[in-house]
């Protein structure tokens, strides 16, 4: 039986550079991988991009909406069989359709490989990496650091260049410059509390 891998790390842990190093290493040996992502990440639109600039063409872009499993049925169908499936963002997926890559993995004997963040900038889980959690049969965690140098483990959030600590879960698209840092426990409450102490500052005027 195949298994359900979730890979999880902080931003910039270079969870989409070892997604593409996994494909090219199955394409290597003349095997098919084929790359699934959210349709709620919409930065870089229907490809993967690595911060070192590498950039790859995802195979089925699906809504929030769509069976996943359905989906690889119909691939597998029309254009034959898959060896392994990559999941960039994982995240977005809702709970049904981790439960779908859990039924490809179980039922269809594909390995499922899939990464993304485990907690958003305010600490909250996502819903598909809750799901995930329970359910893959192997979880890893991806390292990176802090700009202090210690161990990141969270995700904030900038809007124009200030940490932000409110707001809805998903921003992507914004009229605002969006852009998010990992962050060791330390720094993340060191810039709450300033976060708090602007916001005080504002509301008493």
């Amino acid at each position: 039986m195949a298994k359900l891998y979730f890979r999880y790390g902080a931003m910039n842990s270079g969870k989409s550079t070892n997604l593409m190093q996994v494909a090219y290493n199955y394409e290597e040996r003349g095997m098919k991988a084929i790359i699934l992502k959210p349709k709620t990440d919409s930065k870089g639109g229907d490809t993967v991009v690595s911060r070192l600039g590498v950039i790859r063409k995802v195979d089925l872009l699906l809504s929030d909406k769509e069976s996943v499993f359905d989906n690889i049925e119909k691939w597998i169908e029309e254009k034959g069989e898959i060896d392994c499936i990559l999941v960039d963002e994982v995240q977005f997926f809702k709970k049904n359709q981790i439960d779908d890559l859990f039924k490809i993995a179980v039922i269809k004997d594909i390995p499922v490989i899939c990464y993304g963040l485990r907690t958003d900038f305010q600490m909250n889980g996502f819903e598909g990496s809750e799901r995930l959690l329970l359910l893959a049969h192997s979880i890893e965690e991806m390292k990176t650091i802090c700009t202090c140098g210690r161990k990141a483990i969270l995700n904030g959030r900038k809007i124009n260049g200030e940490y932000v600590f409110e707001g809805e879960q998903i921003a992507i698209d914004n009229q605002d410059q969006v852009e998010y840092q990992s962050l060791c426990g330390v720094c993340y409450y060191k810039y709450k509390s300033k976060y708090k102490e602007k916001i005080g500052q504002n509301q008493s005027y």
